[in-house]
């Protein structure tokens, strides 16, 4: 049977205002244990993904006032999603592709008025560490290896 990215990646999905500062990203991030969050504007619909690097690259670096500076302003977009019937390796080529450490799973049989898209949970790097074997394929094998290497 063939691994995907329902049977490793983390469901808690923790979200943050787009008016919230970044010092109240930081502290919720800390908080739930969690390595980025969810943007979503007043309506509750997600804008992007704030993640550890960013609070890192984009406001740490500057000396700036952490709590005069916005989610929004910071943010990563446009959100970087994958199926949740992808297979490790599939993702590990989108990591790399798109640089980013971190996919939202999308399930797209979910009947959704609002999106055609429905979070159902979040990928990163050190989510294939857990995995106990890697793909048949040397091809898959070569692009797991790549990644937890760039990565970890």
């Amino acid at each position: 049977m063939t691994t995907t990215l329902r049977d490793i990646m983390r469901k808690r999905l923790e979200t943050i205002d787009d008016s919230a500062s970044v010092q109240e990203a930081a502290k919720k991030m800390k908080d739930k244990d969690v390595s980025s969050l969810i943007v979503v504007d007043g309506d509750g619909k997600p804008q992007g993904l704030v993640t550890e690097r960013d609070l890192v690259t984009k406001v740490c670096v500057n000396n700036t006032y952490t709590s005069e500076i916005t989610n929004k302003q910071i943010m990563s977009v446009p959100l970087i999603t994958i199926s949740s019937t992808s297979t490790p390796a599939i993702a590990v080529d989108t990591m790399l592709r798109h640089n980013v450490r971190h996919l939202l799973v999308i399930d797209d049989d979910k009947d959704d008025e609002s999106d055609s898209k429905y979070f159902v949970g979040i990928i990163t790097p050190l989510d294939f560490a857990r995995i106990e074997e890697f793909p048949n394929d040397e091809v898959g094998k070569d692009e797991l290896e790549k990644m937890l290497e760039y990565y970890i």
